[in-house]
């Protein structure tokens, strides 16, 4: 950044400071070049609920292999297509 940032204001609340956030940008008070990525395990995921129609014969397999793991079917299909995906 080649310019000096300004400094961010203090804020009495957060609907206060996401009126601010709004209406002035970012880069003139942050520079984003050094921000670095940070994992927070503690917050849940976005879901959204989806219609999937699969065979008969296919939501019987993985209702038996859910239930030898002892875990929702759900939790188990989430969990393969998850495993899936960063494998490729």
């Amino acid at each position: 950044m080649s310019k000096q940032a300004k400094v961010v204001p203090k804020f009495a609340n957060e609907a206060e400071e996401r009126v601010f956030w709004e209406t002035h940008d970012s880069t003139e008070y942050l520079d984003w070049s050094k921000a670095r990525t940070s994992v927070l395990p503690n917050l849940k995921p976005t879901t959204r609920t989806i219609s999937l129609r699969l065979p008969q014969h296919l939501l019987d397999s993985l209702k038996a292999a859910a239930n030898a793991r002892d875990v929702p079917y759900q939790s188990l299909i989430k969990v393969w297509l998850q495993e899936k995906l960063r494998s490729h």
